[in-house]
């Protein structure tokens, strides 16, 4: 498992060390964790173990609180709007954060603005893949068939909007291939379309796609990371092809714009003893995610980025909500 404690060695942020006072005597209550999803959800999972985590390094209970709907947005506009003092923490992600506010026409939160990053703490990748039918072995490969086929080829996604669709975007703008893409509810059923044959391409989650390569029902061809990721080292990025390709979802923790910087500092030093945990690697490992561990700043900055990426492809795509 790749652990990458990002921007260790540099400031926090701005102010990080003032007013220390403020945190002398926090937590002194139970603190709870806004996920913009529904319970057992793949994020869910995840902030649950940092939860239990947290609370040990903290001394107190740390409460997960389920607030999913559209898109994401929901459990957000929640976590925006919440005091902030310390005591309300949102996992935010790829979806709430970079990718919903920029599709739906207005969601009650600005992802940049509302938001105190206080550390991105994995990020994970798609694999992409083909149904067996289709001849390509290689990235380059499937470029080329695309080119002679264009519009031909299908490429199913989670639904409009959500990362499979955003990654196969990236792909056609950066190679001048188009392909067919076809909207499927949820993952689970975007993987049945490509195994069926139904569909022929595929961006999904790296830890979905394995053990279907496996035996034998999909062709992994290249991971959506820039370079390759030490779950799959056989495996190509396909940035080894297309020069500059980058794409994966992420999630991170924040909590409400104000808090305290002193409060930031004490949770980002929890929240990087819980992430090098044994049984957060574990996790991680599982799930074919890099764990990252980085400072507010580095996070601030990752963030803007990302709403800028994701606003461009969905405009460039026309993509609208569902």
């Amino acid at each position: 498992m790749n652990v990458r404690l990002i921007g260790a060695g540099v400031a926090l942020m701005p102010g990080l060390f003032a007013g220390a006072s403020s945190a002398q005597n926090y937590p002194a209550k139970p603190l709870r964790l806004i996920v913009p999803w529904a319970a057992a959800s793949g994020t869910d999972l995840m902030a649950r173990m940092i939860a239990q985590k947290l609370g040990e390094n903290l001394g107190v209970q740390v409460v997960v609180e389920n607030r999913g709907g559209a898109g994401a947005t929901m459990g957000t506009e929640a976590a925006a709007r919440a005091a902030p003092d310390g005591y309300t923490l949102y996992i935010g992600g790829s979806v709430s954060m970079a990718i919903s506010p920029v599709i739906y026409p207005k969601v009650g939160y600005d992802a940049v603005r509302d938001f105190a990053p206080v550390s991105l703490i994995t990020r994970f990748y798609n694999a992409l893949s083909v149904h067996p039918s289709v001849p390509a072995k290689s990235v380059r490969d499937l470029i080329a068939i695309a080119k002679a086929r264009p519009g031909e080829l299908v490429v199913a996604s989670a639904g409009a909007g959500s990362t499979s669709h955003l990654a196969a975007e990236l792909f056609q703008s950066m190679t001048g291939t188009r392909l067919l893409h076809v909207p499927y509810k949820g993952g689970g059923q975007m993987v049945i379309a490509v195994i069926s044959g139904e569909g022929q391409v595929m961006f999904s989650p790296v830890s979905t796609a394995v053990p279907h390569a496996k035996s034998g029902k999909l062709r992994l061809l290249g991971v959506s990371s820039a370079a390759r990721i030490p779950t799959l080292p056989e495996v190509p990025a396909i940035a080894e092809t297309i020069m500059g390709y980058d794409y994966g979802g992420w999630q991170g923790l924040l909590v409400p714009a104000g808090t305290p910087v002193d409060i930031v500092k004490r949770l980002h030093a929890a929240v990087l003893k819980v992430i090098v945990t044994p049984e957060f690697k574990d996790y991680a490992a599982g799930e074919g995610s890099d764990i990252v561990g980085s400072t507010p700043e580095w996070f601030a900055q990752f963030l803007k980025s990302e709403v800028t990426k994701n606003a461009t492809l969905v405009k460039a795509a026309g993509i609208k909500p569902e």
